[in-house]
């Protein structure tokens, strides 16, 4: 049985969306961040660096929210990760989001979602105007890609269409500017058609063991 560690937040969530999207039963495990559960030893044991997401597979223990995506979809041979050429495309977009896209995106959460909720101080106006900055940056490449393909592979939805969008369900929270980018907004409302974007963290399809 597949055993997934999680919260609610975004690396969490690009987990959540494959499963759903795969339809793949698991055997839930909700780790309470602000009780300080990741850094449990029975945690540790599976993800040393106190974080989740965080999977087990029978003996197989794994964490990064994309290398779990990418064991998924190889294990079930999902066209979500190609096994043709197109794969060294999806890894160069999971690299761009996360040294660039989705960087400064998860900036902007943790300033205006992480800070006041977890620990009631305000968003540091010197750091939401940089990661704004270097966001605009960077949609502006992802918005000229996206022009002419319905996702990022083209026709092909892919692991990196769940790991560069993954922010997107939070941009009027945490102030994405991203009515300056009509592609990325198309490409967005295309991913919020499926069930498992709307919700993917929905209990009925989380199988017990």
């Amino acid at each position: 049985m597949l055993k997934f560690y999680f919260n609610g937040s975004p690396n969490p969530t690009k987990v959540a969306l494959f499963l759903e999207e795969a339809g793949l039963p698991f055997e839930p495990h909700a780790i309470d961040t602000r009780k300080g559960d990741q850094f449990k030893p029975e945690f540790l044991a599976i993800n040393p660096n106190g974080k989740v997401p965080a999977f087990t597979h029978g003996d197989r223990r794994l964490w990064e929210a994309d290398a779990i995506m990418g064991y998924l979809a190889k294990a079930e041979r999902s066209d979500l990760l190609p096994s043709d050429e197109r794969q060294i495309e999806v890894m160069r977009w999971l690299s761009w989001s996360s040294q660039h896209f989705t960087r400064h995106a998860g900036m902007l959460y943790f300033q205006h979602i992480i800070k006041p909720g977890f620990f009631d101080t305000a968003p540091d106006a010197k750091e939401v105007e940089e990661a704004t900055g270097f966001f605009k940056r960077f949609a502006e490449v992802l918005n000229d890609h996206l022009r002419g393909r319905k996702y990022l592979l083209g026709d092909s939805m892919t692991i990196a269409d769940f790991s560069a969008a993954v922010t997107l369900p939070y941009a009027e929270k945490i102030k994405l500017p991203l009515a300056s980018f009509p592609e990325i907004e198309r490409w967005h409302a295309r991913l919020n058609e499926l069930p498992a974007w709307r919700q993917p963290f929905p209990e009925a399809k989380a199988a017990a063991a």
